[in-house]
């Protein structure tokens, strides 16, 4: 008599929180590896993938345990992404978009951990880190892409916006991603090498300079933050692109307050940090708002017909997180 085994399955539903939390936690450890510089412990942990030549495990410095501390975090995300990845194959209906999806996260885990050690292997040079950095927000893309289609009211159509309001919120993703860009330029430029400043060779640019053009770059970001803002009160779109373009004016205001303080106070460490989860949360924002214009549409929930005189049908955001 044949033994059958039973493979489980995820319902959509299931699969979605997965998605969700994976995504909360590849933006957590971007502030987390972020602390990691900005307390001088980059190279806490000397070696790779050891901490140190003779241990896996940091000795008793504070900065070898900070470091070792990131890692062990790190690690405990790597092994929720490759669980994701595993229910991506468990849902059911299975998506071919979703495994892919899904299993890019263990590629760009994987290229992480190669940019992290090369990071430390050559210590902590600027390229490296601004690589680690701009990875991870191309993880958090695909995160967040994965987390809106994996709602199981998705399905593939077109905007149904104005043309001008879909430009308008490409160029502002795009100009999102520039400062970031021009972000990690500043810091691999600025005085938080990650190892105090004692070994790191900084970016042999004029600090000042690619100061003001991250700034004006966050300034161009908040005026195109402002315009869409007045587009979709005067257009006709969704409540949950008018919600997601409130969320991210308030990301770009709040990170614009934090920058300019960071700037005026000489750079304390706190405010960088504040500063490194603010752009976070801007950058998730900013993709959030796109992915908007092709939200699954509100569920209607259905009223009993003896209800039918004295209720409307309700209606639910279900698919908005």
């Amino acid at each position: 008599m044949g033994v059958s085994m039973h493979i489980p399955t995820l319902t959509p539903a299931a699969f979605r929180r997965l998605a969700v939390v994976s995504a909360i936690l590849l933006a957590l450890i971007v502030v987390s590896g972020a602390a990691v510089r900005l307390t001088g412990s980059g190279l806490g942990c000397p070696t790779w993938p050891r901490c140190t030549s003779t241990s896996i495990v940091a000795p008793a410095s504070y900065h070898a345990w900070v470091e070792f501390g990131n890692r062990v975090v790190t690690t405990v995300v790597g092994i929720f992404v490759a669980i994701v990845a595993l229910a991506s194959l468990a849902r059911r209906p299975r998506r071919r978009d979703l495994v892919l999806l899904a299993w890019a996260q263990i590629a760009g885990f994987v290229g992480q951990a190669v940019i992290g050690g090369l990071s430390v292997l050559y210590d902590l040079a600027p390229p490296f880190v601004m690589a680690h950095f701009l990875v991870s927000m191309a993880m958090l893309w695909a995160a967040l892409l994965l987390v809106h289609r994996a709602d199981p009211g998705w399905e593939p159509r077109r905007p149904a916006v104005r043309r001008e309001l879909t430009w308008l919120f490409r160029l502002v993703s795009t100009t999102a991603g520039a400062v970031l860009v021009l972000g990690t330029i500043t810091t691999g430029t600025g005085p938080h090498a990650g190892d105090g400043g004692r070994h790191i060779r900084r970016l042999a640019l004029p600090l000042e300079r690619v100061t003001q053009l991250h700034a004006d770059a966050a300034l161009l970001l908040t005026g195109l933050v402002v315009a869409t803002l007045f587009a979709v009160r005067l257009t006709d779109t969704t409540d949950v692109v008018r919600r997601r373009a409130r969320w991210l004016a308030a990301a770009v205001g709040l990170q614009v307050v934090i920058g300019y303080t960071q700037y005026f106070l000489n750079l304390p460490p706190g405010v960088v940090e504040l500063h490194v989860a603010g752009a976070t949360v801007l950058w998730c924002a900013a993709v959030w708002l796109q992915l908007g214009l092709t939200a699954a549409p509100a569920a209607t929930i259905p009223v009993p017909a003896t209800r039918t005189a004295r209720a409307q049908p309700l209606r639910t955001a279900a698919t908005d997180t």
